[in-house]
């Protein structure tokens, strides 16, 4: 099917280069840190991650679109990246059982969207010179000016988001006659991840990313679970003292992605920002401690330093990234806490991480 609209759209990089392509019919301007992300599907997945907040998303896979969506997919109320950029856009979908058209979806949440963009020359830029600011536009002909706003763009390093996609207020999910009572810290926690513990005898209360630990106790917890989200988690001085407080007192403790980056600031372990983070459904991922592989869904741009926590004497690593040797697993050697630094919920395994909700269990039992 023809675009909607040939309007002519660019991305501009920080850096001041270019790529050309075409609106799909919803014109504007959006501002956030370039980013890819190489899974094959679950496209509505990746724009409704609060951890995405803030980022322009580049699909490289080269149809987006062709399967409609299907609003239970939806990890949160909506979309949160800050734009998209793919190649070939698919008005029409196949999918029986799809709600609607991607195209409908974007346009009412107003997502600006630029197709026909050369995404592999964009993403070996992106590999090669790292992540970095951009705009994408159909302002064509203003190109200088936005250079200039994107040069007064705050960078992620240093950037609090959590508060943008947290709960504003606590609220409950599953059934209050659950086995367990589960506290969690919302720092922009997805769907799937309370699917996942209501379905274990779970019931979960959220509360929002600034909640002091005496709140979150005060709901008499058997266990407490720290999400993941956007931005950089070195700003998060008060879910860091939650994680700090949780530990000294020795209550079971599960943290995925930023949660994990948490627990482990609240242990003196510092985070890095990567060069260009990882972001896709296929990063294989070795556990130590079993010596299996798992296929893990991992979208994070920050990560824990490795020699730091392999210096702790009360930090033990389970898990290791196959790709570049990162941290993606660990746990407290004398406390009730573990944390990973991919996404368990997610399934691409598509059950290989699940165990982790399991071991979550056993740790609030035992």
């Amino acid at each position: 099917m023809e675009y909607r609209s040939k309007k002519e759209a660019f991305v501009l990089l920080a850096d001041g280069t270019r790529f050309f392509g075409k609106s799909i019919g919803i014109e504007g301007t959006a501002f956030g840190e370039i980013c890819f992300n190489t899974g094959m599907t679950g496209y509505l997945e990746i724009f409704t991650d609060p951890s995405y907040f803030g980022q322009i998303m580049v699909t490289t896979n080269t149809h987006i679109g062709n399967y409609g969506i299907q609003k239970d997919e939806s990890q949160s109320k909506g979309i949160t990246i800050a734009g998209l950029i793919c190649k070939d856009f698919s008005f029409n979908y196949s999918r029986p059982s799809g709600d609607e058209s991607l195209f409908d979806y974007l346009e009412r949440h107003k997502l600006v969207t630029i197709a026909d963009v050369d995404t592999r020359a964009l993403v070996n830029y992106i590999r090669k010179h790292g992540a970095m600011n951009a705009v994408i536009s159909t302002e064509v002909g203003e190109e200088e000016r936005l250079l200039k706003e994107l040069s007064e763009a705050p960078s992620m390093e240093g950037l609090e988001l959590a508060s943008k996609v947290s709960a504003k207020e606590a609220y409950t999910v599953g059934k209050p006659e659950a086995t367990y009572k589960i506290a969690a810290l919302d720092l922009g926690i997805k769907q799937n991840i309370l699917d996942h513990m209501v379905a274990r005898d779970m019931y979960v209360k959220v509360f929002p990313f600034d909640t002091p630990l005496e709140e979150l106790e005060a709901w008499n917890p058997d266990g407490y679970f720290i999400s993941n989200g956007p931005g950089d988690p070195q700003p998060l001085k008060e879910a860091q003292a939650v994680a700090k407080g949780i530990i000294e007192k020795n209550k079971p403790l599960f943290g995925i992605c930023l949660g994990h980056q948490i627990i482990a600031l609240a242990n003196g372990i510092p985070t890095f920002k990567m060069f260009n983070g990882h972001r896709g459904i296929n990063h294989p991922v070795k556990n130590l401690l079993t010596g299996k592989g798992e296929i893990t869904s991992q979208n994070h741009g920050f990560a824990v330093e490795i020699e730091a926590a392999q210096a702790h004497p009360e930090i033990e690593i389970t898990h290791i990234h196959l790709n570049d040797q990162t941290l993606a697993g660990m746990r407290m050697k004398n406390k009730k806490c573990f944390s990973v630094q991919y996404h368990p919920e997610a399934g691409p395994g598509p059950n290989d991480a699940t165990y982790l909700f399991d071991t979550f269990k056993e740790y609030i039992k035992n």
